[in-house]
């Protein structure tokens, strides 16, 4: 369930992308849009936001440093189908160590995930976490135990809501 690989999972993966991104620009005018510190220390901490009837909970513990500011956006396209959440660290790198994440999706089932090392920002370029080092699963996004090489700068969460038959 992570980024789909091949021409077809790319093909995929390029038609859910606008559709996050009119949520985020969407969601970046509602209460939604909220920045937060990432706080360093080695304690658990955890940071939520709702839109309509799904959430999105970023749960994290980091080591090294001082507070950064990070931002969580969510949205809902405008078809109500598709949920999207959004965690980044807006300066691009976190210089903090990240000893474990978990980004977990209330109310919608996830389509497609990202992690990455580096935020795109000032002309670089978004850098993903390789695909062992992460686990989707249909409501989480964590780092794989043994695996995860402790950088963390961005999340990206594309998932679809029920749909109502009538």
């Amino acid at each position: 369930m992570a980024a789909p690989s091949g021409s077809r999972g790319r093909g995929l993966w390029a038609a859910l992308v606008p559709a996050a991104l009119l949520c985020l620009a969407r969601a970046a005018e509602q209460p939604s849009a909220a920045e937060f510190d990432v706080r360093p220390g080695g304690g658990v901490h955890s940071f939520s936001r709702s839109l309509e009837d799904y959430t999105c909970t970023f749960t994290y513990s980091a080591q090294g440093g001082t507070n950064e500011q990070w931002q969580m956006n969510v949205g809902v396209s405008e078809d109500n189908q598709l949920f999207s959440c959004s965690v980044w660290r807006p300066q691009g790198k976190s210089y903090l160590f990240f000893t474990q994440f978990k980004a977990e999706v209330k109310g919608a089932k996830i389509e497609h995930a990202m992690a990455y090392s580096q935020a795109a920002v000032g002309g670089q370029s978004d850098i993903p976490l390789k695909q062992e080092e992460f686990e989707v699963t249909e409501t989480t996004v964590a780092h794989r135990e043994g695996k995860f090489r402790f950088e963390l700068s961005k999340l990206m969460i594309v998932a679809r809501t029920p749909r109502d038959e009538l």
